[in-house]
C-alpha cells in the first residue's frame, strides 16, 4: 500500500495529523484498519491490516513499479 495525491470524494474519510491531510476511501479503510503511517529517512511508510501476499503485488510484466 502506498500514499498518493488525491482529491476528497463523498465516499472518503478525512484525517488531519500534524498539518498533513490524509484521505481514504471509507469501505477500503474498514478492511485496512488499523493503518499506521510513519515518516522515515526514505519517505512515508504505510502499514495496515491488508495482506497483499508475500511480495506485495506479485508480478509486474512491464518491469515498472506496481500500484496497489
Amino acid at each position: 500500500m502506498a500514499l498518493a495525491l488525491d482529491e476528497q470524494k463523498d465516499t472518503d474519510e478525512v484525517f488531519e495529523v500534524d498539518g498533513f491531510k490524509f484521505v481514504a476511501e471509507k469501505e477500503f479503510l474498514k478492511q485496512a484498519t488499523p493503518v499506521k503511517i510513519d515518516y522515515t529517512a526514505t519517505g512515508f511508510k504505510v502499514d495496515s491490516n491488508v495482506n497483499f501476499g508475500p511480495s506485495g503485488c506479485g508480478s509486474c510484466s512491464s518491469g515498472g513499479s506496481c500500484a496497489v
